[in-house]
């Protein structure tokens, strides 16, 4: 059991990341959270490198008989090498962040923003269907309720993802609705916990945790 525990947040650690753990992107239902994940570890490596993710490369030129060229590699100065170590950086932290299967379809992009312009373009896609996923979302909020044979703790987690889904997806409850929503989902042996929950607690300020 000790061994299965270790296994299962050791795969939990390699999707959400840690502080040094690359969060990974496993799937496309798994795109909002990672998107969320990476900014902040990219960010948190040197926030030079998120620069390089969102902004156009700026071109390493040099002027030849009065035209504006590429520079040479040999001869880059110190601070041109710095500008492409910090795109390779980028790049590479998004590559390997990837899962083998998905960066399979994402080999062409040799740049930071590209590559990222493209992931947001696949698993985000048009306003059409930035709505239909909130929509699913708030249908999956508004049903939400207890699983029989379900643990307390197993169903916290299910509403605190939940709600970490959904404000990622730009859909915000206020804590009223959220703590509402959770207790009236409770299963039948805490009805009168709700009850007192419900008379002794300000639901503006009641922690999910519920201790």
């Amino acid at each position: 059991m000790e061994s299965q525990n270790q296994n299962h947040f050791q795969e939990l650690d390699a999707v959400m990341g840690t502080t040094t753990r690359i969060p990974r992107l496993m799937s496309a239902n798994g795109f909002p959270e990672w998107k969320y994940r990476i900014e902040k570890y990219i960010k948190m490596k040197d926030f030079k490198l998120w620069k390089c993710v969102i902004k156009t490369p700026v071109r390493i030129t040099t002027t030849v008989a009065g035209q504006v060229v590429d520079k040479k590699i040999e001869n880059y100065t110190d601070e041109d090498f710095e500008s492409e170590e910090d795109q390779e950086k980028a790049l590479a932290i998004l590559t390997i962040a990837l899962s083998p299967d998905i960066a399979q379809g994402f080999k062409e992009y040799t740049m930071a923003k590209a590559l990222w312009e493209a992931l947001i373009e696949v698993y985000e896609g048009n306003e059409d269907m930035r709505e239909s996923r909130q929509d699913m979302l708030r249908q999956r909020f508004n049903m939400f309720n207890y699983i029989p044979g379900e643990t307390l703790e197993s169903q916290l987690q299910r509403f605190t993802t939940l709600n970490t889904e959904m404000t990622v997806a730009g859909i915000f409850y206020t804590k009223f609705e959220v703590n509402k929503k959770l207790l009236n989902a409770l299963p039948k042996s805490w009805d009168m916990n709700v009850v007192v929950i419900k008379k002794t607690k300000d639901l503006n300020r009641l922690s999910l945790s519920l201790k």
